[in-house]
């Protein structure tokens, strides 16, 4: 499972080395021996989540500073005298942009009563530590195990594997508003297990055949653009040469796709048919068929 980046640095020696191997999906993973040499740990960095996580670091950092420079001028001005309540605020401002408090070195302090008014100066600076540290954990992730024999490599798919198994579950609650409740009994564990299964049997088709079509591996945005397409029943009254009311007409017709749809339909071979036949019209084409 994965760990918190205090946790983290303690494999900052690790983190730097070189002898990392290669998996894919723009993963490089490295084993560590635990301290106590009954279980291991996996360090593991991605390409992608680098970018993302230092993206996220950088706009943090900038609105620290945008902060912090408005403390700046108020006790330049005379304003904020009080070097408690300074303090405070700089402990709010902290903990709402943690990802870059370590980044900035801050200090308050009070100056010397000029004309019997009490002033504060509040100084910032870049922390060269912080930032490399920033640097070096972005993008990384640490996993323990105890299995001592297996290969790096594997260890991350049989990660992936449990990510997207516990996914499945996800889809159930999410899509399916399923929630496991009252789960006293065998049956009801094992409905939702199997519900879960049946899911997941469902999502991997769907997932594998996105990247065949170069559609990137994420059924849920496929779904999303696809649950705009609805159907609509067009009911057409009928009535007979004698004018009284006869048989309704009840035809189940698609909504156009718009281009974006349409795009996506196609990279993925699916024609939409403009109509589609209703369950009671195929049960008795089934029946008539074997009549």
């Amino acid at each position: 499972m994965g760990t918190p980046r205090a946790m983290l640095r303690k494999f900052e020696e690790p983190l730097v080395t070189q002898d990392w191997q290669e998996v894919p999906a723009g993963v490089e993973v490295k084993l560590v021996p635990g301290a106590e040499g009954t279980e291991r740990f996996l360090l593991a960095r991605s390409v992608d989540r680098r970018q993302k996580e230092a993206a996220i670091h950088r706009r943090f950092v900038e609105r620290f500073e945008a902060a912090l420079g408005k403390m700046q001028a108020e006790a330049a001005s005379g304003h904020g005298k009080d070097l408690e309540v300074a303090n405070r605020r700089l402990g709010r401002l902290q903990q709402k942009c943690w990802r870059a408090s370590a980044a900035l070195e801050v200090t308050i302090r009070a100056l010397e009563e000029s004309q019997g008014q009490a002033r504060l100066e509040v100084s910032g600076k870049r922390n060269a530590a912080g930032s490399e540290w920033a640097a070096l954990s972005e993008g990384s992730y640490l996993l323990r195990t105890n299995l001592r024999e297996t290969a790096p490599a594997t260890l991350w798919k049989r990660y992936i594997q449990l990510t997207e198994a516990e996914w499945a579950f996800r889809i159930t609650k999410d899509e399916r508003e399923i929630r496991p409740i009252w789960h006293q009994t065998t049956d009801r564990v094992l409905a939702p297990i199997l519900v879960c299964f049946l899911a997941s049997v469902l999502w991997k088709p769907l997932a594998q055949g996105m990247r065949r079509a170069g559609l990137g591996d994420a059924p849920r945005t496929l779904l999303e653009g696809f649950a705009k397409i609805k159907s609509g029943d067009v009911v057409l009254p009928t009535q007979t040469k004698e004018g009284q009311p006869g048989k309704t007409i009840r035809l189940r017709c698609l909504t156009e796709p718009d281009p974006a749809q349409k795009v996506l339909l196609h990279r993925l071979g699916i024609h939409l048919p403009r109509r589609l036949r209703r369950i009671d019209e195929a049960i008795a084409n089934v029946v008539k068929t074997q009549a």
